[in-house]
């Protein structure tokens, strides 16, 4: 039986918006290990699921598959943001409450 995680992810440090992060997310934990192929030294698996990635729109669409298709499921909640988002903008506006110094 294969196990899945189910998951929203999150935003990456590498962007500045909420690209890809909207949707849900249904991966398939690794059911055999790494090895290691001694020529040339490139990691490899004989489970192709783990390359599989299924996308969709709300949780409980994403828990629907699992059941049906008969698969060990976990959810993971996503965290909220623990701070607002600021733009860049925000340093310069007229009534900012501290003062602006380089």
């Amino acid at each position: 039986m294969a196990h899945v995680r189910i998951y929203k992810p999150a935003k990456t440090a590498m962007q500045s918006g909420r690209a890809k992060t909207k949707k849900w997310v249904l991966d398939f934990e690794p059911s055999a290990r790494r090895q290691i192929e001694p020529l040339m030294g490139w990691t490899s698996s004989p489970d192709t699921r783990q390359q599989l990635r299924l996308s969709f729109e709300t949780k409980e669409e994403a828990v629907a598959y699992a059941e049906k298709h008969g698969l060990t499921y976990r959810v993971f909640e996503p965290h909220s943001a623990k701070a607002p988002a600021k733009s860049y903008a925000d340093n310069f506006k007229f009534g900012r409450k501290t003062l602006w110094t380089h």
